[in-house]
């Protein structure tokens, strides 16, 4: 097993600069790097000729291309158009909003493309395509590959490289954990097989049965942290919470809002868990505008009138600064001391913090990762905070507690999932849900349109901007190159500043920023000063902008589910009524059914409570 923790620079093809890039993806050792499961593959022994493809009847193609082109339309949509031939003729393959791959595609490679094919009596027939991959002679010998997540530096065929490696070398130290009985009883497959089928299948059956037999084995190896884990937290002594003050009763009698049911029930639930004599793990779900925030601030108040001091981590520092001044506002005039810590704290200021920390003169410390570094030393804490908890890793949070002496530890998101599924992924946390909105507050009316829908969303922004609303507009997901990314979103940008939306302040936000920059940005757009926001697919997760109530998202069907609800996240927070646009031209069932997910979710909140 030890074989399996080696840093990856030591596997064939890998070096200190390209383990550099893999960990940007996660990935730190050789077990990471078995467990990266593709999220696609290309099948290349189900191949059709040019001649044969059908209007509308999804197909995959094999060929050369050409000539390739760019063009634009006259609504600013960038169209990327390759000419690929094989031995039966020849088609027009089509992208569209992919102007970097002008840079990629050239004339005399082989290709493979999946996509739809559409007859135009004008043009003949073109394929939309949903999938592509570059041939290589040296894994022509493959009829499946799989395709990787990528970041800046890394090539599907480098990954597969890599990969193939990592099963060749290492694979044969990966323990069998499931013993011979128990793969009998449920038809499971060896670990070995299962493996270099996930990567590599041999055919459909085969990355059928790999796919079951690691299911399995992640469940079972979950499963079995979980219980260890509860049986740890019987052990020991505990932070409990006996409140010394009447903080709380002073704060709920002048709350300037009176809480929802759903609220007064997470509270009680939360205080019952923190006066109990075990740590309290447990999750907060609610959607955008339910009141997460205010749910929390009486958690952390509970912990100060204990005598005790609590700790709130988000993953941004636009995020950590909207935190910071919201609890500040909400113990003002209470003697409840808040302080912020991020990576753009100055060192003096750093200093000063880090000493009142010590010294117990901070009941409530705010921050970002900043806040799990060594010098961080608390006195007495007793409760932690990790918002948008999706964003964090495990050791990350358990980093946050270990700075006390077990305190309790209250996580957040705003991703709905299912109850049953909450009880799965996360069964070594209690679970609360906030399953109603505000009085006021609208859900939000989320819609799943075409590309041919998109000038009539733009005529929507445009009428909704007139009548002072503000919007934010999320540029197709790259997920080859971050730069691929950037400069997507930078050309969306300029076209829409100056063909569609010439009349309003549009501005651009992408990670490439630096904080100062990021934070002055959104400044301008929470003030009204940017009307319309692009930005790239890292959008920065909680941003509360209550004048926002339009997100158009381009793409969608690229997103996953959690990332399409902290993107529509972004609007929802005022009393307007807010929108969220989907453009998208999904090519599988999947994709239909994810992005049909979204517009049900919203609408019916009690779908949180389903089974």
């Amino acid at each position: 097993m030890d074989r399996l923790l080696e840093d990856l620079q030591y596997i064939k093809g890998v070096g200190p600069k390209r383990n550099k890039q893999l960990n940007r993806l996660g990935l730190d050792t050789v077990f990471d790097l078995l467990w990266n499961i593709p999220r696609a593959y290309f099948n290349r022994s189900n191949v059709n000729s040019i001649t044969e493809l059908q209007d509308g009847e999804p197909a995959s193609i094999r060929g050369k291309i050409c000539s390739t082109g760019t063009t634009r339309t006259r609504g600013g949509m960038n169209i990327f158009k390759a000419l690929v031939e094989d031995d039966s003729g020849a088609i027009t393959a089509v992208w569209f909003n992919q102007p970097f791959l002008s840079r990629v595609l050239k004339p005399g490679q082989e290709i493979f493309l999946t996509g739809k094919p559409k007859r135009f009596s004008y043009s003949g027939m073109e394929l939309n395509v949903s999938e592509y991959e570059i041939i290589d002679d040296e894994d022509s010998h493959f009829k499946v590959l799989p395709v990787y997540a990528l970041t800046e530096g890394l090539s599907q065929k480098t990954m597969r490289f890599i990969t193939l490696n990592s099963l060749r070398g290492y694979l044969d130290y990966y323990p069998e954990v499931l013993d011979e009985k128990l793969r009998k009883k449920y038809n499971l497959c060896p670990i070995d097989y299962a493996f270099n089928n996930i990567h590599f299948p041999d055919s459909r059956e085969a990355y059928r049965q790999a796919r079951r037999r690691l299911a399995m084995e992640e469940l079972f190896l979950f499963q079995l942290q979980i219980r260890q884990s509860e049986r740890q937290i019987t052990q020991g002594d505990y932070v409990v919470h006996k409140e010394k003050t009447d903080l709380i009763k002073q704060l709920m009698a002048h709350l300037p809002f009176k809480l929802t049911y759903a609220q007064k029930k997470v509270i009680k639930e939360i205080f019952t868990d923190m006066e109990s004599p075990f740590p309290m793990n447990r999750l907060l779900q609610g959607d955008v505008g339910a009141g997460k925030t205010v749910v929390a601030a009486l958690a952390m108040a509970k912990a100060v009138a204990s005598g005790f001091k609590a700790a709130i981590m988000a993953p941004t520092e636009i995020l950590a600064g909207q935190h910071f001044n919201a609890l500040e506002r909400f113990f003002s005039g209470y003697n409840v001391t808040v302080a912020r810590l991020t990576g753009g704290t100055s060192i003096a200021e750093r200093r000063l913090i880090l000493e009142a920390v010590r010294n117990g003169e901070i009941d409530l410390l705010v921050g970002t990762h900043a806040l799990i570094q060594d010098d961080v030393i608390f006195n007495c804490l007793g409760l932690v905070v990790i918002d948008e908890q999706h964003r964090f890793g495990v050791r990350q949070r358990a980093a946050l507690s270990d700075k006390g002496n077990s305190p309790d530890v209250l996580v957040m998101t705003a991703t709905p999932i299912p109850r049953t599924l909450a009880l799965t992924v996360y069964g070594d946390l209690s679970l609360s849900v906030i399953n109603e909105l505000p009085p006021g507050r609208k859900p939000i009316k989320t819609y799943f349109i075409s590309p041919k829908q998109r000038q009539r969303v733009y005529q929507f922004i445009h009428e909704q901007v007139n009548n002072k609303a503000q919007a934010y507009i999320v540029c197709p997901l790259v997920e080859e190159s971050e730069k691929q990314d950037l400069q997507a979103a930078v050309s969306l940008y300029e076209e829409l500043k100056s063909t569609v939306f010439p009349d309003f302040k549009v501005g651009l936000i992408h990670g490439r920023l630096k904080p100062m920059e990021k934070d002055m940005i959104m400044q301008m757009f929470k003030q009204g000063q940017i009307q319309i926001l692009v930005s790239t697919s890292v959008i920065e997760v909680g941003v509360d902008v209550p004048n926002a109530s339009i997100m158009v998202i381009e793409q969608s069907e690229r997103f996953g589910l959690s990332q399409l609800h902290q993107l529509r996240g972004r609007v929802g927070r005022g009393y307007k009524q807010s929108y969220c646009f989907l453009i998208a031209d999904p090519r599988t069932e999947e994709a239909v059914r994810r992005l049909q997910a979204m517009e049900k979710t919203m609408m019916d909140l009690n779908w949180l409570k389903k089974t």
